[in-house]
């Protein structure tokens, strides 16, 4: 049973940026692809970005890409999502998860090939 746990949302102006981190325990952590997602009122969960265990791919969707950054350090068991120029259509809660499908990338996209979730830290973006 791996926990997980966001922090460093908030509030920013647009253009600026947040780096959001996502700590683990209760399993082991290298064994797992890392995804970011967000959500917003009435909307499904989107993919945002995935990191494989190594953290050697990345995988982003168009609409963040060039903008945002996924990193994760195993030694520390967390999970990064830098985000810059930042836009208010990026306002939602966004959720990290683990996904143990480590060698089949087509499930990095999907929210239902994840096991485990965070509880969301709210991430507004003022225009």
């Amino acid at each position: 049973q791996v926990q997980l746990v966001e922090s460093g949302g908030g509030l920013v102006q647009a253009g600026g940026s947040l780096r959001l981190s996502c700590a683990a325990s209760g399993g082991t952590f290298s064994a797992y692809v890392m995804g970011w997602f967000r959500q917003t009122p009435g909307q499904a969960r989107e993919f945002v970005a995935a990191i494989t265990w190594s953290g050697g791919r990345t995988y982003y969707a168009d609409s963040v890409k060039g903008r945002f950054t996924i990193s994760r350090d195993n030694a520390l068991n967390t999970v990064y999502l830098q985000m810059n120029s930042l836009k208010a259509e990026d306002t939602a809660v966004y959720y990290c998860a683990a996904n143990a499908n480590k060698y089949n990338s087509d499930t990095y996209y999907y929210p239902n090939r994840y096991a485990y979730w965070g509880q969301g830290t709210q991430v507004t973006v003022s225009s």
